[in-house]
């Protein structure tokens, strides 16, 4: 096998870090997931908009509705998580603004997903007055 890399390029130990095919192959499999959670969850959206609240946490009460939509967030937020990565590192090139904006990423991302779980359990689990 040839190596055709330049001297100058042998030299730096420039070129594939070999961890990029892992986060895209994880984005991907993210947004499969959610195409059949995203329809299920649009479906019984719809089938609850002419019902009252009991009936929402009746819905939300039952253990398959309950996963499934845990399941939606949780696999919505890090897709989102992902998404927004790749854009603060492909966009932005001060190192300092990047590692602010990495940082708040993850923040934002996992506290918001903690909030939205926990209050998808709650209700579940009939916490909810």
């Amino acid at each position: 096998m040839r190596n055709y890399r330049t001297p100058l390029r042998r030299a730096r130990g420039l070129g594939s870090a070999k961890h990029g095919v892992g986060s895209w192959i994880s984005e991907r499999v993210g947004a499969i997931a959610l195409v059949p959670l995203t329809l299920w969850a649009v479906f019984g959206v719809l089938r609850l908009a002419g019902g009252d609240y009991g009936a929402a946490v009746a819905w939300i009460g039952q253990p398959l509705n309950a996963v499934l939509m845990v399941l939606t967030i949780a696999i919505a937020f890090f897709h989102m998580h992902a998404g927004l990565r790749v854009v603060v590192e492909d966009y932005i090139h001060v190192t300092l603004n990047k590692s602010a904006l990495l940082i708040l990423n993850l923040f934002v991302c996992g506290l918001s997903a903690a909030l939205a779980i926990f209050s998808i359990l709650k209700v579940a689990l009939g916490g909810a007055a």
